[in-house]
């Protein structure tokens, strides 16, 4: 199941909007197939480990991170390909998250009469579909903010002016965690100040993730380096400028007018549609504190990835997020730190909310 995990982990940057799968098949001690998914519309991990065992598979075993499926969708039910090609035990990692088909996969192999075993390495394999999870459980995204500071906990100077606060390693790192998203969210701000293109430059990937633009007012420059390659996606509570709609539809973006009661965005329903009506598992937002503290505060994010570089800005300088002044220490937000490591000369914390 070591194995099959690490296979699974092969089709990170690519999956999406599908899980992250791996397979492996063993008669004995020896592994006689394997195989992992690499994206959607493409074999499941399963059908290409059977492929690769041949005949050999009847009468093998099957370990498998995720439940094998046992509907039909972009391709046939994988549950079926390991009953016809006469595993004699399927040993799976954690069950289907989606409730509709949960369990489904597993029953029908136990009706062929194949011996099902599950929760083998279940948190090792859950870690690597966090987005799939949540996206098929909670009907969000997995939300993670990058935030790049210094040690006194600055993202830009009084001015602005951020770029560069941590080390080339760290924004390489940071790359790694674009690539794994299905789509990056940003801000107007940001997008105004900055300029940022929101693409992945430093690591391999077959796939760039989408961008994401809160623009309360839509005051995104049709100009904007963001617009060059995937779709953007802006979310605005301007229901009236249908002009600006227009000619951002000309240059590909989709504008979703989604006003809340007060007139800003409404980042719940954002969220929710992101999940449902565009199929994403993970969403990284490189935003800054207004937005951070927005998202923060309104419990949408899951995971904060801190790369905090090993000096000190001042307490002029910008921090991390804007949120009202807390009265009590009760009121405090609680983080669990999940992993800490130097990155280059930096320091990179991941803490869950």
């Amino acid at each position: 199941m070591s194995r099959a995990l690490q296979l699974a982990e092969i089709g990170l940057y690519s999956t999406t909007p599908n899980p992250r799968v791996g397979c492996v098949i063993t008669r004995g001690e020896q592994i006689i197939g394997s195989g992992w998914h690499e994206r959607a519309g493409q074999p499941h991990a399963e059908v290409i480990a059977l492929r690769a065992a041949g005949a050999a598979a009847r009468g093998a075993v099957a370990y498998v991170t995720l439940e094998p499926c046992g509907h039909f969708g972009r391709t046939p039910p994988c549950a079926h390909a390991l009953v016809d090609a006469g595993i004699a035990r399927v040993v799976v990692a954690m069950e289907d998250p989606n409730p509709l088909v949960s369990g489904r996969g597993c029953i029908l192999l136990k009706q062929a009469g194949i011996a099902v075993q599950t929760g083998l390495l279940q948190a090792e394999a859950q870690a690597l579909n966090l987005g799939f999870i949540s996206r098929m459980v909670h009907k969000k995204p997995w939300v993670r903010i990058k935030i790049a500071a210094s040690l006194d906990g600055k993202t830009a100077l009084k001015n602005g002016l951020s770029q560069w606060i941590t080390s080339e390693a760290a924004r390489h790192d940071a790359h790694r965690w674009r690539a794994r998203s299905c789509a990056i969210l940003t801000g107007i701000g940001t997008v105004r100040l900055d300029d940022p293109e929101l693409s992945v430059r430093f690591v391999e990937t077959s796939r760039q993730p989408k961008k994401i633009v809160v623009d309360r007012h839509l005051q995104i420059p049709l100009n904007a380096k963001l617009f060059r390659g995937e779709q953007v996606l802006i979310f605005t509570a301007d229901e009236a400028n249908e002009e600006k709609k227009k000619l951002l539809a000309e240059i590909g973006a989709q504008v979703i007018v989604l006003p809340d009661a007060e007139g800003r965005v409404d980042l719940e329903r954002m969220m929710t549609l992101l999940a449902t009506e565009f199929a994403m598992n993970e969403i990284l937002v490189e935003a800054g504190s207004g937005l951070s503290g927005a998202l923060v505060n309104a419990e949408l994010v899951d995971e904060m990835i801190l790369y905090l570089a090993p000096h000190l800005m001042g307490d002029d300088a910008q921090g991390m997020m804007k949120w009202p002044e807390l009265m009590n220490l009760e009121d405090k937000k609680q983080l669990k730190i999940e992993d800490f490591r130097m990155v280059g000369q930096d320091m990179r914390v991941i803490a869950k909310l």
